[in-house]
């Protein structure tokens, strides 16, 4: 348990009420119990707050609640996740070194402060920096270069000569330096294209469990530092992630593409090949991408518009029902009233005229 008052001055908030009202843990709104605290990340949030059961939450400074205690901060989420922190600590594993179950060649070179759990390979002449940490059943073929405080989780493959810049994260079942998907046609053949360049990986880059980066065709494969990759986002041979890239889960990006820095994709982005997509770029998700971007636009649909463009398609789309109703409707009145003028000339053709009427009454 731990007061909320001692919470405060942890995350260096503002109590606004019961500083002594003991906490038991941190939980979102809808699962915090009556001894625990939650966050208002906005005032959209309030209300769900106070029909909640948490004891209290923390808040922005310019959020007023009077109801219930809180602690007011400048950056909500960052304080809470340092309380969730507080009451749930990640685990501490013990620095094994190098396990005698692992695989290393006496070639590998093996920096300071390395964890090389069981069931890893590090094949000839790897370099591995300082404080690593190279998790169960890794694989680290030929040539491959890691560098300081970074972290390989379990069952991911790094292919021969793939590079990896400092504290970045790979997680489960990643795949580096796989071969591109490029072949052309030889005597009614598919022929696998060279596969001569590698992977390159910045520093701080995040990639997320089960995501792909192909090798390049002859040169690398580069993602920027910065970038974060979300589980199962696909990259292609040859392309060229930009810096502090955001790629959410199932993106997939065809060969040959580069994007600016700071580009974001929602889910399951797709992009044909060969295209460049500037800075400051965002895509919605389900996206399908044909054509360059140029820098600071926003991108929508299927295939990729304009976004305001592609809301209005969408909300036009939507009243097609209803117009093909109105439609209908007067295609309907139209053959109406074609039908009337068509009745009108035939009657006025079948009927004598004045001047023959008074002939024809002179003759009689």
């Amino acid at each position: 348990m731990r007061r909320l008052g001692e919470l405060s001055q942890l995350v260096e908030g503002e109590v606004t009420a019961r500083p002594d009202l003991e906490i038991s843990g941190a939980a979102s709104i809808s699962r915090a119990g009556p001894t625990e605290l939650t966050f208002v990340a906005s005032t959209k949030y309030v209300d769900a707050f106070l029909e909640s059961d948490a004891a209290a939450a923390i808040v922005s400074f310019d959020t007023d609640i009077t109801e219930k205690p809180c602690i007011r901060v400048d950056d909500v989420e960052a304080a809470f996740a340092e309380i969730v922190e507080l009451f749930q600590p990640p685990v501490e594993r013990e620095k094994i070194g190098i396990s005698r179950q692992a695989i290393v060649s006496p070639s590998a070179r093996i920096a300071d402060d390395v964890c090389i759990h069981p069931g890893a390979v590090v094949m000839d002449n790897v370099e591995i920096g300082y404080g690593s940490v190279v998790y169960p059943n890794v694989t680290v073929m030929e040539n491959c270069v890691i560098g300081a405080h970074v972290r390989i989780f379990p069952n991911s493959v790094l292919y021969e000569n793939t590079v990896v810049g400092d504290r970045s994260i790979i997680h489960a079942g990643v795949v580096l330096g796989a071969f591109g998907f490029g072949y052309r046609s030889n005597s009614g053949k598919h022929v696998l294209a060279p596969q001569l360049g590698n992977v390159v990986i910045g520093d701080e880059v995040e990639i997320g469990a089960n995501s792909t980066i192909d090798r390049g065709t002859y040169d690398a494969t580069t993602i920027g530092s910065g970038t974060k990759l979300d589980n199962l986002v696909m990259i292609g041979h040859n392309c060229v992630v930009g810096e502090h890239n955001l790629l959410c889960s199932q993106v997939g990006v065809a060969g040959s593409c580069t994007t600016g820095d700071y580009v974001v994709m929602g889910g399951q982005v797709g992009m044909a090949d060969h295209l460049n997509i500037g800075a400051h770029v965002s895509i919605g998700a389900k996206s399908g991408l044909m054509h360059d971007i140029e820098e600071g636009q926003k991108f929508f649909g299927i295939p990729a518009r304009p976004a305001r463009e592609e809301m209005q398609l969408l909300a036009n789309r939507a009243k097609l029902p209803e117009m093909r109703k109105t439609i209908k409707r007067l295609v309907k009145q139209v053959d109406q009233v074609l039908q009337m003028q068509s009745d009108l000339q035939a009657d006025s053709q079948g009927s004598p005229s004045t001047d023959e009427s008074s002939e024809d009454s002179r003759a009689a």
